[in-house]
C-alpha cells in the first residue's frame, strides 16, 4: 500500500507540471506531498505491525492497533472535510480556469496549456464551447471561432467555427 501511495503521489506531482497554470495556488501540490508522507508513515507502521506479530508482543500489537485507529479517524475526517468543501474547490478551480481562458491569445505559454488541456481531456472551454464567446480572443479573431484544440480528433475539416458545433 505504501508503494502504491508513493507512486500516486509522485504521479500527481509530475502531472501538476502540465496543469500548473490552472492551479495557481502554491498549495495545490500539497495533497500529493501529504500522500507521499502518508506512504512513508504507512511503511513504518507496517514494519511495527510485522515486528510485533513476529515477536508476539502485546505492547507492540496494542501500539499498532492504536496507530491504526488514529489513521482511521484521520481518514474519516479527511473524507468529511473533502465532502464539505467540494463546492468551494470546484468554484475556485472554475474561476481560475476562466481567468486563464480570458488571457488566451494563441501564443503565450498559458495558451499552450489551454490547448494541451483541451486536447488531452477532449473538451472545449471551462463548461462547453460557448465559454469562448465571452473571451477577448474570440472577439479579436474576427471570424468568431474557437481554438482548433477544441476540434474533435475525428473531425477532418474542423475550422473552429461555431456554425459546426458537432465538430467541437
Amino acid at each position: 500500500a505504501a508503494a502504491g501511495l508513493s507512486y500516486v503521489g509522485a504521479y500527481v506531482i509530475n502531472t501538476y507540471k502540465s496543469y500548473d497554470n490552472f492551479l495557481q495556488d502554491k498549495y495545490a501540490v500539497l495533497p500529493a506531498v501529504i500522500i507521499i508522507c502518508v506512504a512513508v508513515v504507512m511503511f513504518v507502521i507496517g514494519l511495527i505491525g510485522c515486528c510485533a506479530t513476529f515477536r508476539e508482543s502485546r505492547v507492540g500489537l496494542g501500539l499498532f492497533l492504536a496507530i491504526i485507529l488514529v489513521i482511521f479517524i484521520a481518514e474519516v475526517s479527511a473524507f468529511v472535510l473533502g465532502f464539505v468543501y467540494r463546492e468551494k474547490v470546484k468554484t475556485d478551480v472554475q474561476d481560475t480556469m476562466s481567468s486563464v481562458f480570458e488571457r488566451y491569445d494563441g501564443k503565450n505559454p498559458e495558451s499552450t496549456v489551454v490547448d494541451y488541456l483541451q486536447e488531452q481531456l477532449h473538451c472545449c472551454g471551462v463548461k462547453n464551447y460557448s465559454d469562448w464567446t465571452t473571451t477577448q480572443w474570440f472577439n479579436s479573431t474576427g471570424n468568431n471561432s474557437v481554438p482548433l484544440s477544441c476540434c474533435r480528433e475525428d473531425a477532418k475539416n474542423c475550422t473552429g467555427l461555431l456554425d459546426q458545433p458537432q465538430e467541437l
